[in-house]
């Protein structure tokens, strides 16, 4: 990941030296004004030129640029809003996004843009500045790889100008924010990303120690022994299969005394073969990401600890990988979890489950009374819900709640399934307290409600990013692989708790 510095700088967009400038329009207006009639009139009517023309419409994420020799400004990009009336945060993030890929494609590294929608768009500058910031960063992420050529850099440096001086103050907040949690999203999408041999149990505890040193947080990291020692036969049955040692990341960040704990718990699983219940070969290179749940975890950590908000937040991250051998996890197995609850293996497909069945089991432990897990849990998510929205499996109609307001401001997208006590019945054992995996029917949400089984009496969420973590194609301000989902959601909930 290459990080883009950011400043907010006030001035006009007009007097910033940078290689591009960005500014905006909405849709529907004939006479640009304020930064972007500012461009329009130094360089002699080009924006009304092509507005009228047809040239350019101002729809959302439509970009016209300018060639500005000779106007005493750089090149310049106009970005399209869509119509103002229908202006959100989240389409600023879509505009950015826009605007810096556009100024990628013509190499610039010094990019100045406006903010876009803290004018007659009417939102709050302060939000404004970190959906533009936000946008601009996610749209100029480009996984670096293992090629032997290196890609060409990008932008190096974004520049938020603001000529109103009385907003200076919001635009900083909101532009430290957005960078913060920018960054966190394109670290997760890094971890993500990285091929499984270079993404091992041990190397994604190593990655959270770096993550702790780098922004102040506590980090322990539990080896097999502890695990025995605390009873963790859930975890330790999945990494028995593999020659890679399982791992226990467990961040802290400390919060203020007095606040309800808040604990996230994410899914590493850092290769996923499926184990003896052996997945089918097609795709199963991307099973590499079967870890973003504890990327995400990782990475909000990272966002929590520079944000720092009133609420102690545990960041809990089961590393391993689930591969056949003859020392495997096998069908029929019973398995005890750190609760001292059983386990009847159904499947050892249904791994991460059995993962976080120990993680929330241990967070609870340590005195967590809200419980969010993050996983690529059930392709049953993914046949209900498809790319569009992760699934929430949850005892708590408040923590739901929090959980669906802080996703709306990070612009993530959230579905509630529903859990009535039917469900429990499909995961019944005769012959261990509880089955890993329950019939073809509800997929998605027995698999979270296993999970559940092992925090009972905590306020408890369960986030299924199985269709979201990853994408085939760029779509927007996610670019093709991994997303880095919820980080931004599990990050902004931590904010909102320590209110």
């Amino acid at each position: 990941m290459v990080r883009v510095n950011v400043r907010v700088v006030n001035t006009s967009i007009t007097d910033v030296r940078s290689d591009v400038i960005i500014v905006n329009l909405f849709q529907g207006i004939a006479g640009p004004g304020a930064a972007t009639g500012a461009v329009d009139r130094a360089t002699g009517g080009a924006v009304s030129l092509a507005v009228q023309s047809g040239e350019f419409e101002g729809k959302l994420g439509e970009t016209l640029v300018l060639r500005c020799a000779g106007a005493g400004i750089p090149k310049a990009i106009v970005v399209g809003l869509g119509p103002a009336a229908q202006f959100t945060a989240e389409k600023a993030r879509r505009a950015a996004d826009s605007a810096m890929r556009q100024a990628s494609r013509m190499k610039a590294r010094t990019v100045a843009t406006i903010v876009h929608g803290a004018g007659i768009g009417g939102l709050d500058p302060e939000m404004c500045a970190r959906a533009t910031v936000e946008g601009s960063l996610l749209g100029a992420y480009n996984y670096a790889g293992f090629k032997a050529k290196a890609a060409e850099p990008g932008p190096s440096e974004l520049l938020i100008t603001e000529l109103d001086s009385s907003k200076i103050g919001s635009v900083e907040r909101g532009a430290r924010t957005g960078a913060v949690m920018a960054e966190a999203v394109n670290l997760a999408r890094d971890l993500v990303n990285a091929p499984a041999n270079k993404m091992t149990p041990s190397m994604m505890a190593e990655a959270a120690q770096s993550v702790a040193q780098e922004a102040g947080l506590e980090c322990r990291v539990l080896e097999r022994q502890d695990m025995k020692q605390l009873g963790m036969g859930a975890l330790l049955g999945v990494a028995q299969g593999s020659a890679e040692p399982p791992k226990m990341v467990v961040l802290k960040h400390q919060g203020s005394a007095g606040r309800p704990a808040l604990a996230l718990c994410g899914k590493g699983l850092t290769f996923d073969s499926g184990g003896i219940s052996l997945k089918n070969r097609d795709g199963m290179e991307l099973m590499k990401d079967d870890m973003a749940g504890g990327a995400a975890v990782i990475a909000a950590m990272k966002a929590i600890a520079l944000l720092k908000p009133e609420v102690p937040v545990l960041g809990i991250v089961p590393c391993t990988e689930n591969l056949p051998s003859g020392t495997a996890l096998k069908p029929g197995d019973v398995i005890s979890a750190m609760n001292g609850k059983t386990i009847e293996i159904i499947s050892t497909d249904a791994e991460g489950r059995l993962i976080l069945a120990d993680a929330v089991a241990y967070a609870k432990s340590l005195g967590a009374t809200h419980i969010v897990d993050v996983a690529t849990l059930t392709g049953a998510c993914f046949t209900a819900l498809g790319d569009v929205y992760s699934g929430i499996v949850s005892n708590s109609d408040d923590l739901t709640a929090r959980i669906l307001d802080a996703a709306a401001v990070a612009g993530e997208r959230f579905w509630r399934f529903p859990t009535a006590e039917e469900y429990e019945e499909k995961y019944k054992s005769d012959v261990a307290d509880l089955k890993n995996a329950g019939d073809r029917g509800a997929g998605a949400i027995t698999g979270g409600l296993i999970i559940g089984e092992f925090c009972k009496g905590s306020a408890w969420a369960h986030l299924d990013i199985a269709g979201t973590a990853f994408t085939s194609s760029e779509k927007g301000y996610q670019p093709k692989g991994a997303t880095g989902v919820a980080v931004r959601t599990l990050a902004q909930l931590a904010l909102d708790m320590g209110r």
